[in-house]
């Protein structure tokens, strides 16, 4: 049996720690940003909500997005029912801090990083504008099925969609070592 040695954990254990401390400013700024729009929803939140909109308009559902009056959300309605009720976590940006993070932890840093970070970020955004047009389905069709499909099924899709792109990201974009 080995004795631990430090040296032979060592890259693991300052990934780990570049992968948390970014997380963790990430998740600070996030904060900042949403609490500064507080009591009414950040400009991402109403964005992303207006964006799925605009996509169910131009399918064949009109509808509308307003702010909430006295919570942190952007309602959708259709045929002047509130259908769906998005808030900030909803807006994708903490899924993009996630991704961020281990990309910037793991590196390297090069022109190949930012592309692959900007191209991540366009799809995760254009992957949770397609969440939150299936919760608004969901909410119309199958109500009883929307905490499930929330909480659990695009939730975790999107992060599996995360961990697909790290390991693309570590087999395709990263020099070997030996």
């Amino acid at each position: 049996m080995s004795s631990f040695s430090f040296q032979e954990f060592k890259p693991t254990i300052f990934f780990l720690a570049r992968f948390i401390g970014l997380y963790l400013i990430g998740n600070l700024v996030y904060g900042l940003y949403v609490t500064a729009y507080a009591p009414a929803p950040d400009f991402m939140t109403n964005w992303v909500t207006e964006q799925a909109g605009a996509i169910l308009t131009a399918i064949g559902w009109p509808i509308e997005t307003t702010a909430h009056d006295a919570k942190a959300t952007t309602l959708m309605y259709y045929q002047q029912h509130a259908i769906l009720s998005v808030y900030e976590g909803c807006n994708g940006l903490n899924v993009m801090i996630v991704f961020l993070s281990f990309l910037f932890a793991f590196g390297p840093y090069t022109r190949k990083l930012i592309y692959f970070s900007v191209g991540g970020i366009v799809l995760l955004h254009m992957a949770n504008l397609g969440r939150i047009i299936m919760l608004f389905w969901v909410s119309v069709y199958y109500e009883k099925y929307l905490y499930f499909t929330h909480k659990y099924l695009f939730t975790g899709f999107l992060f599996a969609l995360v961990f697909v792109m790290w390991i693309i990201w570590i087999k395709k974009f990263t020099p070997k070592k030996s």
